[in-house]
């Protein structure tokens, strides 16, 4: 199978987006909101990615089962090793802060982590951000059950409808609340998105336009997604929407671009950072943490609404993110595997 760069190409800025989001300020003045608004590309693409590369892999395997179990198995770890991370790092944090009174806070701290948050929203931690990597793991259940039964047109179609319906937890509730927990998740998200992936890898045809015209028609909807953003929350007065219906347009073309230049980004060092996208995404909040700290010791602690200095903190996170991410990996590879 000829590997796809342009997926890893497209996940460095995706990756960059993540960070974007997390790190520049929440009150959403105009320009922040724009940016934050465009960023919302990043989770559709890496749920689509991987329904994609899940696709290339299963759907011509006879032995997609045992493939199948070695990378659900290999996500599991991976989210079950940072959920264990950060609720270390979260005790740490409650002794430094409340000394005394730690017993108090641990117990309102294991009040939120239920079997619910950490085994479906991935929630009841710092490491908010590992929402995603739980969703992957039951988006991907699914979806393999219906590969094997041969219903991955009818799981598209549902799962576009749900997708749809989340709306109506996120800014469209302006118009009618859906009563749920929570829409981002994987029933929500992460199962459209991965099908969607996955359908590009199952179809025999693939559309063959032109890539600019995908190129614009990504670009189109981007500013579409910001519209549609700005007049719900701030015409509407809706609450911030973390995706959009523009968002599934903007993912369609992004997608169909990122098949049709399969050699774009061959070579480069983004590329390189892109293929390490999960590792930076799930350290990186930490380190979010990390750089606040730094500013609040240097006594710069109330300049994070500057644009200069929200470029200085997220460029500053995603550094030191890819930096540690890559020693782990260095550590890793020198641990002798159990002999078989």
């Amino acid at each position: 199978m000829q590997r796809n760069y342009a997926i890893d190409f497209f996940k460095f800025f995706a990756i960059a987006a993540v960070v974007v989001i997390h790190t520049f300020p929440s009150d959403h003045e105009l320009g922040f909101f724009f940016v934050d608004n465009f960023t919302r590309f990043a989770v559709p693409y890496f749920f689509a990615a991987s329904g994609y590369l899940f696709g290339l892999k299963v759907k011509d395997n006879p032995h997609s089962w045992s493939y199948f179990k070695r990378y659900l198995w290999k996500i599991l770890k991976i989210y079950l090793c940072w959920l264990l991370f950060y609720i270390g790092y979260d005790i740490v944090r409650i002794y430094l802060e409340h000394g005394g009174s730690i017993r108090g806070e641990l117990s309102k701290y294991r009040e939120n982590l239920t079997l619910r948050n950490l085994l479906y929203y991935g929630e009841g931690t710092s490491g908010y951000q590992l929402w995603f990597v739980i969703a992957l793991v039951w988006s991907m259940t699914v979806l393999y059950g219906c590969f094997r039964m041969k219903k991955i047109g009818f799981l598209l179609m549902v799962s576009l409808g749900l997708n749809v319906a989340g709306l109506f937890g996120q800014s469209y509730a302006y118009f009618y609340e859906l009563p749920v927990e929570s829409t981002r998740d994987a029933l929500y998200i992460g199962l459209f998105y991965t099908t969607l992936g996955f359908s590009f890898a199952s179809c025999r045809k693939p559309m063959r336009f032109r890539k600019w015209t995908y190129l614009i028609g990504f670009c189109l909807f981007a500013v579409l997604q910001a519209a549609e953003g700005y007049w719900l929350e701030k015409v509407l007065s809706a609450k911030h929407g973390e995706y959009f219906l523009s968002t599934i347009f903007l993912t369609v073309f992004l997608f169909l671009l990122t098949i049709t230049c399969p050699n774009l980004g061959k070579g480069l060092w983004i590329s390189k950072v892109g293929a390490r996208s999960l590792g930076i995404y799930t350290i990186h909040v930490f380190f979010i943490d990390m750089v606040d700290l730094l500013f609040d010791g240097l006594g710069e602690g109330s300049v994070t609404h500057s644009v200069l200095w929200n470029v200085i903190d997220a460029s500053l996170v995603f550094s030191a993110s890819y930096l540690a991410y890559d020693v782990l990996q260095l550590v890793k590879n020198r641990i002798p595997s159990p002999q078989k």
